[in-house]
């Protein structure tokens, strides 16, 4: 920074310099050049640190989404599908048995709701439009 520091001291040295050369009439011209400069080390630094902060969000978010969760792990998916389908047995006897085809539909709406919410669950981007890229841990929106 230091640097810069003294990079913009010597444009101050040098506009000021001109301007005893060159008189009052080109103070404005002057002035306004050098407060150009000065707006042009303003932007390029706000943009490199914007940019700084825009790369430290996307690591951080990268990181996040391939960093396990423990909600979404092997085990607890396969054991609430043989869950599911234990209890789709009875499930299904009993409404099929109470209210013939109607209960059976019923009862089978009710597993199939009930494993579409634990999928949506342990998979939040999955029904958001996000496609999977098959690149990596990448999505597509």
């Amino acid at each position: 920074m230091d640097g810069r520091d003294t990079d913009l001291k010597k444009e101050l040295d040098a506009t000021l310099q001109t301007r005893r050369e060159l008189g009052e009439e080109y103070e404005s011209a002057l002035v306004d050049s050098f407060l150009e400069k000065v707006d042009q080390r303003i932007d390029g630094a706000v943009e490199r640190r914007v940019r700084r902060q825009m790369a430290e969000r996307q690591m951080a978010t990268a990181r996040d989404s391939r960093s396990p969760r423990p909600t979404d792990s092997f085990g607890e998916r396969f054991g609430f599908g043989i869950v599911s389908l234990v209890l789709a047995v009875p499930l299904s006897a009993i409404g099929g048995g109470v209210a013939d085809l109607p209960g059976l539909l019923v009862a089978w709406a009710g597993i199939v709701g009930v494993n579409v919410v634990q999928v949506a669950r342990t998979n939040p981007g999955l029904f958001s439009g996000r496609r999977w890229a098959g690149k990596g841990d990448a999505w597509d929106e």
